[in-house]
């Protein structure tokens, strides 16, 4: 069950307690936190997200009550929730829908097929390459998109799928990509984007973490490397970067979910990365990597409580960009530094983007904000996807506008 708990004790009264409930339920009742991704995040106040095998609820409610901590079950049965899922998924794949169905979540080997297919019949607006390979030696592709008009043109980089278990983000990079081909002759905003821009789109950064979420653990968040000390497996890749790394927000321990790993760019998935940004860091403008789930859009800095030097630029491309996204379907989302609007976290993909002369750096979080968490459904694609696209070309167009 995922149990959100409001915590309102005394802070290290529910510090102490949530320790114990580590404590007692890992590693052999594994306490899967959802929200935030760390412990040393819940203070007093903190709404939590907490997914636990079902037969330790048993253990872990009476606690809760005892610690008076007032508790919710959002999703009684996971396991069948992730079963409806993937029954809904083996009908449809026997009902065949004409074209690539941009309205359901994709395994790894159909996205990268996909990117293959419109190398080839998109060869004039698209340019498949890979920057590398993961750890169990699967190639990073990028889409290069973007009218060959002229030599020199500036460019936007968009991941997706840092985290394996964050579906809706892979699924948001194929829809920008889908949104792009069809509207690039009928809309003359995204067609000022393509003939102006390049946009680096890698629909799944964490391919085997993604991989593995299909295959063995549907809640996987780390990539999949192995350390030899422990049995743990994997890295947060949204940890692992050159930025204040492993500080607050991260962990030294490699069976934790924010482990930090070895050492900078351990990965070879964001090591491989970070090379082609510094690589090209010149002509690179925008940094815009897709999260899940909370519903916020962030910016510099993680790892800090301080103002970014070009703010009033960056405030205003999120302000409108939120208002933008909320037009569609009346979605809020909250927007500001991810420090103070989220959390402090080290090592993160954003701020590194940014100290590296990435002037516009994002992090979106997308839908929804706990009721599905990371099992929002298939039906939910088309509208989140939707929304998103008006805050992303928002952004885009703002950075073709003068402000730096």
């Amino acid at each position: 069950s995922s149990i959100p708990a409001m915590l309102n004790k005394q802070q290290h009264a529910i510090l102490d307690t949530l320790k114990k409930i580590k404590i007692m339920l890992v590693p052999a009742l594994q306490v899967d936190l959802w929200q935030p991704s760390s412990i040393f995040h819940i203070s007093e106040g903190t709404v939590t997200d907490v997914r636990v095998p079902g037969n330790s609820s048993q253990i872990l409610l009476p606690y809760l009550q005892q610690a008076n901590i007032k508790y919710t079950i959002i999703i009684s049965d996971l396991q069948k929730a992730i079963e409806k899922q993937s029954r809904l998924r083996s009908c449809r794949n026997r009902r065949s829908v004409p074209g690539y169905n941009y309205e359901v979540y994709h395994s790894l080997e159909e996205i990268q097929s996909w990117m293959y297919r419109l190398n080839k019949t998109h060869s004039d607006l698209i340019h498949m390459f890979s920057v590398g390979k993961s750890y169990e030696g699967r190639p990073l592709f990028v889409l290069k998109l973007g009218k060959r008009s002229r030599p020199y043109k500036r460019a936007v980089w968009i991941d997706c799928g840092i985290h394996a278990r964050e579906w809706i983000g892979p699924a948001f990079c194929q829809w920008f990509v889908k949104e792009a081909l069809q509207t690039y002759q009928s809309d003359p905003a995204m067609r000022r984007m393509l003939n102006q821009l390049y946009f680096y789109i890698m629909p799944v950064f964490n391919v085997d973490g993604y991989h593995f979420s299909w295959t063995h653990d549907r809640f996987w968040r780390k990539t999949r490397s192995k350390n030899s000390q422990f049995h743990c497996h994997g890295v947060d890749a949204n940890r692992n970067w050159k930025v204040k790394w492993c500080d607050e927000g991260a962990s030294f321990h490699p069976c934790d979910d924010t482990y930090c790993g070895p050492f900078p760019e351990s990965e070879p998935e964001v090591k491989a990365v970070a090379h082609f940004l510094r690589k090209h860091r010149k002509q690179i403008k925008a940094y815009l990597s897709f999260h899940a789930y909370a519903q916020m859009l962030l910016y510099p800095y993680s790892y800090k409580y301080a103002t970014i030097p070009n703010f009033s630029c960056v405030e205003s491309a999120a302000y409108n960009a939120v208002n933008a996204l909320q037009s569609a379907y009346g979605i809020r989302y909250r927007y500001g530094p991810a420090s103070s609007t989220l959390y402090v976290s080290s090592g993160s993909s954003m701020d590194w983007a940014y100290k590296n002369g990435i002037p516009y750096a994002f992090a979106f979080e997308l839908r929804d904000t706990g009721h599905f968490g990371f099992l929002l459904p298939e039906t939910l694609i088309k509208p989140t996807c939707t929304e998103t696209m008006l805050a992303v070309k928002n952004i885009t167009m703002h950075l073709l506008k003068k402000c730096h």
